[in-house]
């Protein structure tokens, strides 16, 4: 279905997930011209985009004046956009106008209330997915959850993991106070650790510490200002036995994290209760913390990963994701009635 097709692929820059979708749509045969959503991914740019959009708005259209110029002779089949922090309304009712009979795209593994943006462009696309199911309902969307990479179908696990325990995430909301606490849990019982948490940079830390009270709790050396690689990644994921997720508590969709277990086939703590309603879901393989009473079982701890049938633990992967997205089937059948 994508051999010979040609696709206007627009995204946020995130930990490689662009790149990845690029790669894998090009492996399947399709030509895929890219362009970063953002006009500059400085830490100060993205927070005036966040925070003040409108002082920012005539970069953010000359920019995409000269995407239009770029494009504009093109010929496409399809234009995908992945969450629509800053595209204008004028940039896709220009090219709707250009390329009627182009299919239109929209995904967000972001919550809608979180993007405002995304509310005033829904109406340009013939497809419109996202990751939450309470937004899907919400705002009438189709619902679908993230994937995994095609790297983590091969992933090499150690016959002895060196951790136990592996949590990797940004640092926001109450993640490093939940996972001090889980990572007590481990160590009180002599289990080997390893958190990682990510922040964009110093001056975000400061003006955090400044406006976020939970931020003054976090340890300092325990930061990084540098992210992982996708090869660092992998690696720790085949150096552990148990993945740490811990959502953001506004958030009910499932996080990359959690879709990563299942591709990585390993077991997953959880502060996300909506993961009990998945097809995926087995007690087993995933314990659901709550974020103010963590308790794990020793059983769990104990117990080996079980394996997911082969049809659920394909329609996770990355091809199966863009195989339904860009013909827009929806499956209905991700959570258990």
């Amino acid at each position: 279905m994508f051999t010979n097709k040609r696709i206007l692929f627009i995204s946020v820059r995130l930990f490689s997930i662009e790149s990845n979708i690029q790669k894998k749509l090009k492996s399947l045969g399709a030509t895929v011209d890219y362009f970063d959503e953002r006009p500059s991914n400085s830490i100060f740019v993205k927070g005036i985009i966040r925070l003040r959009r409108n002082f920012y708005k005539r970069k953010i259209q000359s920019y995409y004046n000269n995407i239009f110029q770029e494009i504009k002779n093109n010929h496409y089949d399809y234009l995908f956009v992945i969450k629509g922090e800053v595209i204008p309304g004028s940039f896709l009712e220009n090219f709707c106008k250009l390329n009627p009979n182009t299919e239109t795209i929209y995904y967000t593994y972001d919550s809608v209330e979180n993007n405002k943006n995304s509310q005033g462009i829904l109406k340009y696309f013939k497809y419109k997915f996202t990751f939450d199911s309470k937004d899907a309902t919400d705002y009438g969307l189709n619902f679908q959850p993230l994937f995994y990479f095609d790297s983590l179908k091969n992933l090499i696990t150690s016959t002895n993991p060196i951790y136990n325990l592996l949590f990797i995430g940004t640092a926001h909301s109450d993640r490093y106070i939940i996972a001090n606490k889980v990572e007590d849990y481990f160590k009180s019982r002599e289990l080997e650790t390893y958190t990682f948490f990510y922040i964009p940079s110093r001056l975000v830390y400061f003006f955090k510490i400044f406006f976020d009270p939970i931020f003054k709790s976090f340890e300092y050396k325990k930061l990084s200002f540098k992210s992982l690689s996708e090869n660092d990644v992998l690696r720790l994921y085949g150096e552990s036995k148990i993945i740490l997720d811990i959502n953001h508590p506004f958030q009910k969709g499932l996080t990359m994290r959690t879709i990563e277990a299942i591709g990585a086939k390993k077991k997953l703590i959880t502060t996300n209760s909506e993961v009990k309603k998945y097809t995926f879901y087995n007690e087993n393989n995933i314990c659901v913390i709550d974020r103010d009473n963590i308790h794990i079982s020793e059983e769990f701890l104990n117990k080996p990963y079980e394996n997911i049938s082969k049809t659920i633990y394909d329609d996770f992967s990355l091809e199966y994701w863009l195989k339904r997205i860009f013909t827009g089937n929806i499956n209905k059948n991700w959570i258990l009635k």
